[in-house]
């Protein structure tokens, strides 16, 4: 069984910056794709940014639009989300995932962290 645990949310004032952390217990921790969501008070579950094993990321444009950073620490087995220029929309519950290497899904969810942004 794997746990996730998620750390570094809180209150920000627009413009400011959080940084978010994952660490996992798997570990094979480094051979694994993981991921950052978040879902908004009354909004559908959003991809926000992945990091492969190897290094590779993936963001979401439209949402991100450049603002926000992820990376990993395989000695540490931690993927974080660096967030800058924050803004109120980006108020969310943030959770880190990881991505099955059999079925390509997300089968492990951490608990999430809280994140608001104030204007």
């Amino acid at each position: 069984q794997v746990q996730l645990v998620e750390s570094g949310g809180g209150l920000a004032q627009a413009g400011g910056s959080l940084r978010l952390s994952c660490t996992t217990s798997r570990p094979t921790f480094s051979r694994y794709t993981m991921s950052w969501f978040r879902r908004g008070t009354g909004k559908e579950r959003e991809f926000v940014a992945s990091i492969s094993g190897s290094g590779a990321v993936t963001y979401t444009a439209d949402s991100v639009k450049g603002r926000f950073t992820i990376s990993r620490d395989n000695d540490k087995y931690t993927v974080y989300l660096q967030m800058n220029s924050l803004n109120p929309e980006d108020t969310a519950v943030y959770y880190c995932a990881e991505k099955s290497r059999v079925s390509a899904r997300y089968e492990y969810w951490g608990q999430g962290t809280q994140v608001t942004v104030s204007s």
